[in-house]
């Protein structure tokens, strides 16, 4: 388990922040994520990698907090610079892609999520989302589109 923590306590905390937009809540989902796969680890099929099978967890427990009544009447307004520092710095683009990812409509933005920033497969991401390949491929389509038009938007209102 110790293992388990160290190799993917990171990536699982970028994605809590990304669908709670609070760090707090997002080391606690991250937490709840870890006591999850303990408690269940017989359950664990080696069919799927365990980035995935945490990746699944996680996406749950996030949710969960998300439909919490708590949740509801508290304001998450995000910021670029709340989320989780990077190891390299981010550039403007990198920046202005990232808000736009933010922007994208829940199921555009979970396979976004987990393709781009956690670097799963499409497989890994259909497993974790509990949709087939094909969806996962038409959800990182309908991204792109929505995210080029967004950053041509972006860009045809630049003053620079």
């Amino acid at each position: 388990m110790e293992r388990m923590v160290s190799m993917y306590q990171l990536s699982l905390l970028r994605l809590c922040y990304a669908y709670l937009h609070d760090e707090e809540m997002a080391k606690d989902a991250v937490q709840e994520t870890f006591i999850k796969a303990y408690r269940h680890m017989d359950q664990f099929r080696e069919t799927s990698s365990e980035k995935t099978w945490l990746s699944r967890i996680a996406i749950n427990v996030s949710k969960d907090m998300r439909r919490s009544a708590w949740f509801k009447h508290v304001d998450r307004s995000i910021t670029l610079d709340m989320l989780p520092e990077s190891a390299c710095p981010a550039t403007e683009e990198h920046r202005n892609l990232t808000a736009e990812i933010m922007n994208l409509p829940p199921k555009l933005r979970e396979a976004a999520l987990l393709c781009w920033l956690q670097e799963m497969s499409y497989s890994e991401a259909a497993e974790a989302l509990e949709i087939t390949h094909q969806a996962v491929s038409g959800r990182l389509d309908r991204a792109r589109r929505k995210l080029r038009k967004a950053l041509e938007r972006s860009e045809d209102h630049d003053p620079a």
